[in-house]
């Protein structure tokens, strides 16, 4: 299987990279699974109980082991997340679980108890599958060179920029892979990968770096496969609500109508993307599709940036930046909506930038205008506290345009303290119709997960995250 780059971490609890999560899933079992609309569901726990709104009950299933042998107890899921709350293991993860966690007890070998300090709906999604998996007890660093876990496939070794090989599990506690052995090769070029997949000489790539193009390309040739399903990554059009310009939901709202992007998504992405409305997935039970919408439409865009006092002089209404990277595929999105927003007397101009570099500006807040990708972290709710409370303004959180909206924020956290699933549907419903019409961002498309791969291999069912949860059903062909 060919990835882009190597993992930087294969301990569960410090790496987050997309490498580092996905192959961790494979290595290390977590207490829960999540399904296609992202409801968590038993994996490590085969149940779990909520007594009241700070207490969790997790039970364990009885009989799994670690790669080495060690037979799982509550021992080990308490050691995984004490290690972060107690500062043994260095790890960004540590403030999720640190804010909320007061303190773990294990009454017995399989039962797992979580005190919180407070009230955190999403805590079963930061104990599901890609969040975190459970490392042995007294695991320290060593993880990071060792990796051992219960998952489905065993680490056998790695060499960074080069290559990852794991083996199957023949203990597993859960459905046992087909495949004996997935060499995860690294290959960064897109060329290459594509030149790798035509010979043979690969089996199989998810969401790689190919432009569309050369994706269409691989579909007219016979011995290969390409696969395509409904993802969750999402492309986004952020606006700094600190800019004179911007800070008015008129002008905002008008450039969302000016956007058209049905050739983009036509043309720049052969129909490898879906138009979204939402930073949630549509997959996700909290998504509320019955929100205000911005079609395209030049004639209502001229009439907000009138009413906001911003008449055409010359043909031009304002200057505005747009910061970007260097990536090929964004800087034709971003020249496609240069052209439209001129079209309307918006005069956009482009600075590109070296990704580093141009992060860093997104991140601190120096910018008016920017687009990024949302890439797993959109696929529960909890997103909207990081992305949109006021307590998350930058340099430390993610609330990276400086929206500010009482009722905004008051309805994130109640939907962070109830616990019924049926009322923080409700309340997510308001957040996403609140969001739409005050535009602190547009959400353009959500990409397709497209998995390329060789007629010998068989039996792939993808999964909307995009992860290689396909390794564990894939089969060889024989013949």
């Amino acid at each position: 299987m060919i990835i882009e780059s190597s993992p930087t971490n294969l301990d569960p609890r410090v790496g987050i990279d997309g490498q580092s999560e996905r192959i961790d899933e494979l290595l290390f079992d977590a207490l829960l699974t999540r399904d296609e609309h992202f409801n968590v569901q038993p994996g490590l726990a085969e149940h779990w109980e909520i007594p009241d709104p700070l207490t969790y009950l997790f039970h364990l299933h009885s009989g799994v082991t670690f790669h080495d042998g060690r037979t799982l107890t509550s021992r080990d899921v308490k050691w995984t997340l004490d290690s972060l709350l107690q500062g043994k293991i260095r790890s960004t993860k540590t403030s999720t679980y640190n804010r909320f966690v007061d303190r773990i007890d294990t009454p017995d070998k399989l039962t797992v108890v979580f005190h919180l300090k407070e009230p955190f709906a999403a805590l079963l999604w930061n104990l599901s599958e890609g969040a975190i998996g459970i490392v042995p007890y007294g695991s320290l660093d060593e993880i990071t060179r060792k990796p051992i876990g219960t998952g489905p496939f065993k680490f056998v070794s790695a060499e960074t920029d080069k290559e990852v090989i794991l083996q199957r599990n023949d203990t597993y506690w859960g459905e046992t892979p087909h495949l004996a052995r997935v060499r995860f090769a690294v290959v960064p070029d897109a060329t290459t990968q594509a030149l790798e997949l035509r010979k043979g000489s690969a089996d199989l790539t998810i969401n790689s770096p190919m432009p569309p193009d050369t994706v269409v390309t691989l579909e007219r040739y016979p011995s290969l496969i390409v696969q395509h399903g409904p993802g969750t990554r999402l492309a986004y059009l952020a606006f700094n609500l600190r800019d004179p310009i911007l800070k008015d939901v008129r002008v905002r709202q008008a450039i969302a109508y000016a956007l058209d992007r049905r050739p983009m998504i036509e043309y720049l992405w052969r129909s490898q993307v879906q138009s979204a409305r939402s930073i949630l997935p549509r997959q996700s039970w909290a998504y509320n599709d019955d929100v205000p919408r911005y079609d395209y439409d030049p004639v209502k865009t001229r009439q907000l940036l009138d009413e906001a006092g911003h008449p055409a002089v010359n043909g031009v209404r304002f200057h505005i930046t747009m910061k970007t990277s260097t990536d090929e595929n964004t800087r034709l999105m971003v020249a496609v909506m240069q052209q439209q927003l001129r079209d309307v007397g918006i005069a956009l101009d482009i600075r590109t930038f070296e990704f580093a570099t141009f992060f860093a500006d997104v991140s601190g807040g120096a910018f008016q205008l920017y687009s990024l990708r949302w890439i797993g972290g959109n696929e529960d709710p909890d997103i909207f506290d990081a992305a949109f409370h006021s307590r998350n303004f930058p340099p430390a959180g993610r609330n990276r345009s400086f929206y500010s909206n009482p009722r905004i924020d008051s309805l994130i956290d109640q939907g962070r303290r109830e616990t019924d699933q049926g009322v923080r549907k409700g309340i997510y419903a308001q957040v996403q119709e609140i969001l739409a019409h005050d535009l602190p961002s547009v959400n353009l498309w959500y990409f397709d997960n497209v998995l390329v791969h060789t007629r010998r291999v068989r039996n792939i069912t993808l999964n909307p995250s995009g992860n290689y949860d396909f390794l564990k059903t894939a089969e060889i062909s024989t013949r």
